[in-house]
């Protein structure tokens, strides 16, 4: 049997995120799922060594790397449309589901139990999930500010408050020990 899963999350880099915004550089969804899955692992590392929890990084990381992949058949939906209200919100989030399990029903039928888990994450790993996706749009907004984009200075407030309202003490320490650097120039950062 030919499977078509790998060949579909290959497509990951067709799907261009900030379309509402003007971009000094163009951030596809592979690039930004491969950013979220090692912030992700970064903070379920910090929880695990600062904060006395007990969570598989490494399973954290995997299920970041795979967060978005509905994109491939939903496309990006930009964050004020997804979030404009409740009913728009909870149909996307029914759309998306559907979305996760046409693509795991490409995969051969015995493989499929192996990656339901990556797509069906519980709340806690969803919301270190949805930290490190929001540093890595805060961190795509530093990027589009530092070059002189001015679009993303809103954006960057907006999204930087979203991080502190997660009240998740892991995303206050990578903010405050990893997030400055990334104003930094290349010579900066040594």
């Amino acid at each position: 049997m030919t499977s078509h899963f790998y060949a579909m999350l290959s497509r990951m880099k067709n799907i261009k995120r900030w379309g509402l915004m003007r971009n000094t550089r163009n951030e596809n969804l592979s690039e930004h799922s491969l950013e979220v899955a090692y912030f992700a692992h970064a903070l379920a590392v910090i929880r695990n060594k600062r904060f006395s929890g007990n969570i598989d990084a490494n399973f954290v990381a995997c299920a970041a790397m795979f967060h978005d992949t509905a994109e491939i058949i939903t496309g990006d939906l930009p964050t004020p449309i997804k979030y404009y209200n409740r009913e728009i919100r909870n149909a996307y989030k029914q759309i998306e589901g559907i979305a996760d399990e046409q693509l795991i029903s490409l995969l051969p039928e015995d493989l499929r139990d192996e990656f339901r888990p990556l797509y069906n994450v519980d709340q806690d790993i969803k919301k270190i999930i949805k930290a490190a996706d929001k540093l890595s749009a805060l961190a795509k907004c530093i990027e589009e500010r530092n070059m002189g984009n001015r679009e993303f200075v809103d954006a960057e407030k907006s999204i930087r408050n979203s991080i502190h309202k997660l009240n998740l003490p892991e995303a206050e320490v990578f903010l405050d020990e990893f997030m400055e650097s990334f104003s930094l120039t290349l010579d900066e950062q040594k």
